[in-house]
């Protein structure tokens, strides 16, 4: 009888063993974790170590750069202006006072540059030809960081996990999202750039872009840029984080940089 029960607690074990090699394990959908994006670095070209980089971007050939200005880093300015890939010179077409504003995202819809500020709750608006002041507007949220358009409206980070929406014709809020990565919220969204159809976003104190889609708010893939931030830190113990993100719809191009980095680098990776 014994040999018998022992005989079937075999049978029973081998089944099981066997249901367990053919089939595959489930993964809960909380843990399902985003693609990772492969990338490769192409170029990389100069950049003022005394920038402070919080927006980036390219109009009409020209690559856009705005910078904040921290007052423990004395030789930072809030400034606009057009970079020299050749150079890593800044041509400045905008300062902000520094004890007043500190500088962060900009982007350009139909004919106007527009500038957020970190904490004031204030933004400008500029001719993106001539770089001259139009007009201020406010915003609710309670700080600004990145500003980006899908060439309809303008999309703001603040640093949670929201992103939003505003109407170019009133300057009020048409909609938020909340971004999630794997079913959770993520927040320090930063510096961000819409290429073709999606918002990628820097993470604010890492080396990730996101890749989000704007019909819900999931993070759909992601770059590890932690070797790029390796080689710029070996290479400029000054560095602080990767921020910006910038694409030449013409050349379909992607630069990114960082805050105080020597560097711009050109990268490629399937958009």
């Amino acid at each position: 009888m014994k040999r018998a029960m022992i005989y079937i607690f075999l049978m029973i074990g081998m089944i099981g063993m066997m249901g367990c090699r053919n089939s595959q394990p489930v993964t809960p959908l909380h843990q399902q974790t985003v693609p990772v994006i492969s990338h490769y670095v192409t170029n990389n070209f100069p950049h003022d170590t005394s920038l402070f980089t919080e927006g980036f971007l390219f109009h009409a050939g020209r690559l856009v750069e705005s910078t904040g200005a921290p007052l423990q880093l004395t030789n930072t300015r809030s400034l606009i202006g057009i970079q020299d890939l050749k150079t890593g010179t800044l041509d400045i077409k905008v300062v902000l006072d520094k004890a007043k504003y500190f500088g962060e995202g900009i982007a350009i819809l139909k004919g106007k540059l527009y500038q957020l500020t970190y904490k004031n709750q204030l933004g400008f608006i500029y001719d993106a030809s001539t770089f001259k002041k139009i007009s201020e507007f406010k915003y609710a949220n309670l700080e600004g960081w990145g500003l980006t358009t899908d060439d309809r409206s303008l999309i703001m980070s603040d640093g949670t996990d929201n992103i939003t929406y505003i109407s170019p014709n009133t300057m009020s809020p048409l909609k938020t999202i909340s971004v999630t990565e794997n079913g959770q919220p993520l927040t320090q969204l930063n510096e961000l750039e819409f290429i073709k159809g999606y918002i990628y976003a820097n993470v604010y104190g890492t080396s990730f872009i996101v890749k989000i889609d704007p019909s819900n708010g999931d993070v759909v893939g992601k770059l590890d840029l932690t070797k790029v931030a390796v080689t710029e830190k070996n290479m400029n113990s000054g560095a602080a984080e990767m921020n910006g993100i910038a694409y030449d719809p013409i050349a379909d191009k992607v630069y990114i940089t960082g805050k105080l980095w020597a560097h711009i680098y050109e990268i490629d990776f399937n958009k």
